[in-house]
């Protein structure tokens, strides 16, 4: 079949294979120009990438932690009330959980009669044995006070034995001349040189100077008799001192033992359990967070340490990234970080590094990784490394468990 083609005036057949051989370089010139270009772009990136992963040791296993608080019941007791909700927000010092608190009420008021009755008991035991005190102290004083007066009895009663020995002599030389006048009466009445009313006169004063003689003698032994009971009370005085000095002693023993608080001690010491088991009874946040899972339930009787609820905070928001050991001896406390959260792509966090776990995750296993022949396996171990985030924005909140990837600056 013959086609019929308008020939342009002074063009060939064979121009639109000249045109093709010239593009042909041109396209090769852009397409050069764009490859260079191209590799340019990832020259520059790829330094960049390079330069930055140079002096920064980064982990993909790491996310958002934080010192999660449990909430548990200190006594066992039933809810009555549970005036928050999952995930609302509570502050420091909030009412979490009320429970039951008839029993404490009950035990204060039982634990505050015993108190008072034991404080009532001691303050009269002390009293009364402060009485006791006195009153061997006032024996005491009594008993001091006695000895000057036996010993003046006794020195009284020396005195009048050394009278009545003083009387002795004159009566026994009273009664010998009396004797030998008697003697020389009835000598002369027998030859007649006297009368007999003469004897009668010596026999008179002879009797007289016996009778002398021997109440001198009486009176010296009664003044002996009198300086041993004298003698006798002296000791007997000095004696009774120390008789009330161990009163004293006795009677400040009593007030020591009804001093002794023990007792009193022992009740104050329910008194505080029962205000405190009454206390327990109403549960406080002890931060500022989010009540995230919550077992508890209205009319459910718990028991001590029992989980109720779990208390996210609200601050203190951190990083934990588990580096591996071939990477973690270039890091160090106080580095600089570079946070990147899966949940806000192209926002980057910046932090540094607080501290370094002391042993790998392997260490706090139940069950460490160690099998029975003793033979130790190597395998490359994690160590966690925590990480604050010190540019936090509310209008990017960070949930405890969100994936990051976490890049300390170690050069």
């Amino acid at each position: 079949m013959a086609t019929n083609l308008e020939e342009r005036p002074g063009s060939t057949k064979d121009e639109p294979a000249e045109d093709t051989a010239t593009n042909q370089p041109r396209k090769r010139i852009i397409f050069g120009v764009l490859g260079a270009i191209l590799a340019i772009f990832l020259l520059i990136v790829g330094g960049k990438w390079y330069a930055y992963a140079r002096v920064h040791a980064g982990t993909e296993d790491a996310m958002i932690d934080s010192d999660v608080v449990a909430i548990t019941s200190k006594i066992g007791e039933k809810i009555d009330a549970i005036p928050v909700q999952t995930d609302q927000y509570v502050r420091k010092g909030q009412l979490l959980v009320v429970l039951d608190n008839r029993d404490e009420r009950h035990r204060l008021a039982q634990a505050q009669a015993q108190y008072e009755q034991a404080l009532s008991t001691q303050t009269t035991l002390v009293e009364q044995s402060r009485g006791g005190v006195a009153q061997a102290q006032a024996g005491v004083a009594g008993a001091v006070a006695s000895v000057p007066q036996a010993e003046a009895a006794l020195a009284q009663a020396q005195a009048q034995l050394s009278a009545a020995l003083a009387e002795v002599p004159a009566a026994e030389a009273n009664y010998s001349k009396a004797a030998a006048d008697l003697a020389r009466a009835r000598s002369l009445v027998r030859t007649g040189d006297v009368a007999r009313e003469e004897l009668d006169s010596a026999l008179a004063e002879e009797g007289a100077a016996a009778a002398q003689l021997a109440s001198a003698k009486a009176n010296v032994g009664a003044a002996r008799d009198g300086v041993r009971a004298a003698r006798d009370r002296v000791v007997a005085a000095r004696a009774g001192i120390s008789g009330a000095q161990g009163g004293v002693t006795t009677a400040q023993g009593k007030l020591a033992q009804s001093s002794d608080s023990s007792q009193v001690v022992s009740a104050r010491a329910a008194l505080d359990l029962a205000k405190l088991n009454l206390q327990y009874t109403r549960i406080y946040s002890p931060i500022d967070g989010y009540v995230g899972e919550k077992s508890a339930q209205i009319g459910q009787t718990v028991g001590a340490g029992m989980n109720l609820m779990t208390i996210i905070p609200s601050k203190d928001i951190f990083v934990t990234a588990n580096y591996k050991e071939t990477a973690v001896g270039a890091i160090h406390v106080g580095q600089e970080a570079d946070i990147f959260v899966d949940a806000y792509p192209g926002h980057t966090f910046h932090g540094h590094v607080i501290s370094i776990n002391p042993a790998s995750q392997n260490t706090y296993a139940l069950i460490p990784s160690q099998n029975a022949t003793g033979n130790f396996v190597k395998v490359t171990q994690r160590i966690p490394v925590r990480i604050s985030i010190d540019d936090m924005n509310p209008k990017m909140p960070l949930r405890p468990g969100m994936s990051v990837e976490a890049d300390v600056k170690v050069r």
